[in-house]
């Protein structure tokens, strides 16, 4: 499986205060933008796999709402966020 309990806290304590930083915004982009990519590099493979198409579009709704939020809250957060995962180019 792609994503371990392994994997999901080390992206929770890079991003998050800590391990058990499960639930705050950043954490959160930071999960969701992992598993956009790794769905983006399946549908590179699998160009018809249309559930998978349909459950990236969600992911991305998602995190865009997450990234407004930050951004309305706390602009600096935002921008270190963007330029640590590489969003926004």
């Amino acid at each position: 499986m792609y994503l371990t309990s392994d994997k999901k806290k080390e992206i929770f304590k890079t991003y998050g205060t800590s391990i058990l930083d499960t639930g705050s915004s950043k954490t959160q982009v930071a999960l969701f933008t992992y598993r956009i990519n790794h769905l983006s590099k399946h549908l590179e493979k699998n160009k018809k796999d249309f559930n998978t198409e349909r459950a990236l579009v969600k992911l991305v709704g998602k995190r865009k709402k997450f990234l407004k939020y930050i951004e309305k809250y706390d602009i600096n957060t935002y921008k270190e966020l963007i330029k640590l995962l590489g969003l926004r180019k």
